[in-house]
């Protein structure tokens, strides 16, 4: 008789605890599904509203009381300035889904030495992400990016990304970069002007457009010879006018 309550009562508490674990797993599953939806909303929303915020502007705000930012359409961005960006970070942008095979091979084989970001990574993760190494926002990143890449034409996406991304301390989008360190709007940079930009987004703190190591001066030749080139080529086609 003791034996029955004893196993009533195992049979009882391993039955709780599988409750438990249903109700756990729904609510993950729930919690999943919605988190899921309010990305794939916030995707839609922004192809055509203009991004308020990004986690990582926020938080520089929040560091240092105040940012540089001025939203500028793309039609008051100088083309020499897109075309800069796209030979500096993503010279395949156009031609690619959002990520670079060649350029993450070539990572993998330097021992991920380089970097094989593209423009549409960079831009999932200066709007909707945070900045860092972890695995989480990678994955995020990774899952967000095709997105993206489907619900915003690529002229959207470099508009996006030049209006957000860091250009010094407290420096955010090519209008209030242009406005900061040469004096003049996003939409009179000069082809000389861009490709020094260009040339800091790989460190904006560390870099100013306007006293440039050698090697980054090099860097910037590079960078004006690459605008003209994807021009000639075509490789700026998706995002010209």
């Amino acid at each position: 008789m003791a034996g029955q309550k004893a196993r009533k009562r195992k049979g009882t508490i391993a039955a709780g605890i599988a409750g438990r674990l249903r109700m756990l797993r729904r609510w993950a599953l729930r919690g999943l599904a919605g988190g899921f939806l309010a990305i794939l909303l916030a995707v839609l929303l922004f192809a055509f509203v203009n991004p308020p915020w990004g986690f990582y502007m926020i938080g520089e705000y929040r560091r240092i009381g105040s940012i540089e930012r001025q939203w500028v359409p793309m039609e008051s961005i100088n083309p020499h300035m897109a075309r800069a960006a796209v030979a500096a970070e993503d010279a395949n942008f156009c031609l690619h889904w959002g990520f670079d095979m060649n350029e993450i091979r070539r990572a993998l084989e330097q021992d991920a030495r380089r970097g094989a970001s593209t423009i549409s990574q960079q831009t999932v993760k200066n709007v909707f992400l945070w900045h860092g190494r972890s695995w989480i926002r990678k994955a995020l990143e990774a899952g967000m990016t095709p997105m993206v890449e489907a619900a915003w034409s690529k002229r959207r996406i470099l508009e996006v990304y030049l209006n957000v991304a860091e250009f010094g301390e407290g420096i955010f989008g090519v209008e209030a970069a242009a406005r900061h360190h040469f004096d003049v709007p996003a939409s009179a940079l000069s082809l000389r002007q861009s490709a020094r930009l260009a040339a800091i987004l790989p460190d904006p703190r560390n870099r100013n457009p306007n006293r440039l190591s050698p090697a980054l001066q090099r860097r910037a030749a590079m960078i004006e010879d690459g605008a003209q080139t994807i021009r000639r080529d075509g490789r700026s086609a998706c995002f010209e006018d």
